[in-house]
Formats: structure tokens, sequence, C-alpha cells
């Protein structure tokens, strides 16, 4: 039998002793690798775009010499106004990689000896990262599996069957569950978004699916309207999971992995934030396949390379920025 990629030497190729390890000096170094690789590590000015920047010895900022903008190397990225070592953050991002399933925010401050509401804020700048990353992603083609499930708020189900309710009813809706609607390749990307009702999410389907793509849902009436876009095969799932090769598996275990983030891990998921969450799932399925080392290399220079953060002084009361 052969052996699973995460039990193997390929997939372990940075610990978490070598990024504690680093100096201060050789942390600032590494920031300035993946943020500006393009020049192999030379400062690039955030606001004109300027190749041609000194530094200062009493400080570690820089200053263009078109613009005069000085400016650190964490200077309009997620990590802007940074409280933490350059050290930490590194340390931050390969604790949030390392955990298969996600990582809990409690864990993070502990690890980092910070505040929970530190912790909370840097896990969601990493996701919102993630997130950015996400969007990115070209139209999914091939076999492309779309499905949808409610998330957000886990109702235990009552002794009884005969107190039990069907979660999925309106009338049982408070408004904190909500659905996550994915479209996955078989064997490739995945794009996921949230919404009230699963048939609100067909609009988003049609939108991240290329036309001459096959695509694969379930017996629901609301993915009748994708006959006329694309080629369609559908399951009936009151009847069978699969049946000659049609399934929605890959969406399903998307939502495998997010139930579990959800249950497993954090316990508890706001309504507010699912997308966040459902993206990082989304990365961590796709990425699955790489080393612990690789994934923290994609964090870093995501993080690096995206603008200041929407949830900026969150705690502060401030309003967040829309996305």
């Amino acid at each position: 039998m052969a052996q699973h990629f995460l039990l193997s030497a390929a997939a372990k190729t940075l610990s978490l002793a070598s990024v504690a390890r680093l100096s201060d000096e050789e942390a600032f170094e590494t920031f300035k690798q993946i943020r500006w690789a393009s020049t192999q590590g030379d400062a690039v000015c955030p606001k004109c775009g300027g190749v041609e920047c000194y530094s200062f010895t009493t400080r570690k900022i820089f200053k263009c010499k078109a613009c005069k903008h000085q400016f650190s190397v964490t200077s309009g990225t997620l990590f802007s106004n940074r409280k933490l070592s350059i050290r930490d953050y590194l340390l931050a991002i390969a604790i949030f990689v390392n955990g298969a399933k996600g990582y809990p925010a409690l864990h993070l401050s502990r690890d980092l000896s910070i505040s929970y509401k530190a912790a909370w804020v840097l896990s969601h700048k990493l996701r919102e990262a993630l997130e950015a990353e996400q969007a990115t992603t070209q139209e999914l083609n091939g076999h492309v599996a779309v499905d949808g499930a409610y998330f957000g708020r886990h109702i235990r189900p009552a002794n009884h069957v005969e107190d039990r309710v069907d979660r999925r009813l309106a009338k049982h809706q408070t408004g904190k569950r909500q659905v996550v609607v994915v479209a996955r390749e078989r064997d490739g990307n995945t794009r996921t978004d949230v919404f009230k009702t699963e048939a609100q999410g067909v609009g988003f389907a049609q939108s991240v699916i290329r036309p001459d793509a096959t695509v694969y849902a379930d017996e629901a009436a609301h993915w009748d309207v994708l006959h006329a876009r694309f080629l369609t095969k559908r399951i009936n799932h009151q009847q069978s999971y699969s049946d000659e090769g049609v399934h929605t598996n890959q969406a399903e275990s998307f939502f495998s992995r997010l139930r579990r983030a959800e249950i497993g891990v954090h316990h508890h998921i706001s309504g507010k934030y699912l997308r966040a969450y459902a993206a990082e799932m989304a990365w961590r399925e796709d990425n699955r396949r790489v080393s612990n080392g690789g994934q923290y290399l994609a964090v870093t220079r995501a993080s690096l390379n995206h603008p200041v953060s929407r949830i900026a002084g969150y705690w502060q009361r401030r309003k967040e920025v829309a996305a």
C-alpha cells in the first residue's frame, strides 16, 4: 500500500524550530527576499514603484530616491503598522500552515504568547490573503462538481426522533447558518462563496466555470438552470452517491474538511466570517499535496503581496472595510 503524502518525507520540508531560531536580521532578509522576489530582495517603493531606494543604518527602513517616500519591508502589506517582530510573523505563518485541518486562534495566542485578540486578527489577516489568492483562480474547466451545504451554527440533534427538526427548512433558520456553495474541479482548483440559500449560488457557479466544462450536480431543482449553459450530469442522492462515474464527491470532500474545521478545530464559526473560513479550507484542499515548506512560502508571499487588511483596527471598534 502506497504511503500517504502527509506521512512522507516530501511533505515535511520546514520545521518550526528552524523558523524560531531565525535571528532578527535573518527574518528581515527572508521578508525582503519573498516580498521583492522580482528584484532579488532589493527594495521597491510601494508608492511610485521606484527601484532606486537606499536604507538607513539606524533603522530598518528605506527611502525612495524618486518620490522621497519612506517605507519598511511591511509597509502597504497585511503586516503594516505591525506590533510583533518579523520573526513572530514568520513563525505564526509556519504554525498556521502546519494545522492540516485549520488552526484555532486560542492555540496561536498560546504559541506566540500574545493576546487572543491579536491572534484572532492575525489569523483572519492570513485568511484574507488566502481568500484573495483563491479569487484569482482562472475559470474552472474540465469536470467540475457543484454543491452547497449549511455551515455557521451547529445544532445538536435532539435525543428523541420526534423532537428533531429539519434544519434545512426556512422556519428553522435563524440567520446564523448560511450556505457555502463550492465549485471544484476534479484534481484541480476550488472556488467558494457564501449565500443565504443554495439556489442563490447558481449565478456564482455560472460565473466561475467555463462554458465548455462538464458540470456535475445533485437532483436539487435550482441546478436545472445549468443545463442551458453547460454539459450537465446529475446524480440523485436519494438513490445513490455515485452512478457510472457521475457524482459530486469533490464537493463533498471539501465540505468534509470544512465541517471538521468547524466542529473539531474552531467549534464555532460566525456567519459573518464564514466566507473567509471557506476560502481557507479551499486553499488547504487545493494545496494538500504541497509540502509544508511550499505552503509556508505561498502564504508568506500572498500576505506580503496583499494590501493593508480590511480588518485593521478591528478591536478598536473601527468599521471593517468592505471587501
